[in-house]
């Protein structure tokens, strides 16, 4: 039962991670997500945490990379990496820290921030061979719609649910 764990912030993943771990053993990896908002700073990816509001997001102090693995070896059964400079942009995702996260990532991985057009998704999951890319902003103008984008990826040859 959810309820028996305290109301929590995901941002407090960073602080507690280990509430991975409980979440995991409560429910099974297969029912926990971890999210990561990242951006690159020098020449780090770094973590960051409480981007819902910009006045307080900051560095979490995490490289995203370890995050990824740490995420994992917790229980984590799916990571959602958020490339926090390509989101909203439109511009295509960041497929080199995708494909790096890939490298490392023996969970699904799914994509997010960046899509502008149909062919962006069907260059990252070429290109970075991530197990999902979600958008939200190409869906909700109209820019793209779902059945548009489902036959531009089948045209790929890239696998789509019907």
């Amino acid at each position: 039962d959810l309820h028996s764990f305290p109301t929590r912030r995901s941002s407090d993943l960073h602080i507690d991670p280990a509430l991975i771990e409980a979440l995991a053993k409560r429910f099974g990896s297969q029912c926990v997500v971890v999210g990561i908002d990242s951006v690159l700073r020098g020449d780090a990816w770094r973590a960051l945490r409480l981007t819902g509001d910009p006045d307080l997001a900051a560095d979490s102090g995490r490289e995203t990379l370890a995050w990824v693995r740490e995420a994992q070896v917790r229980g984590a059964g799916e990571i959602v990496l958020n490339c926090v400079a390509s989101d909203g942009v439109g511009d295509g995702y960041d497929i080199g820290q995708l494909r790096a996260a890939r490298e490392i990532c023996d969970v699904p991985l799914v994509a997010s921030g960046g899509a502008g057009n149909a062919a962006h998704f069907a260059q990252v999951f070429r290109d970075a061979d991530v197990d999902g890319a979600l958008a939200a902003s190409v869906f909700h103008s109209g820019a793209i719609t779902i059945s548009a984008l489902k036959r531009t990826l089948r045209s790929e040859g890239i696998e789509v649910r019907p």
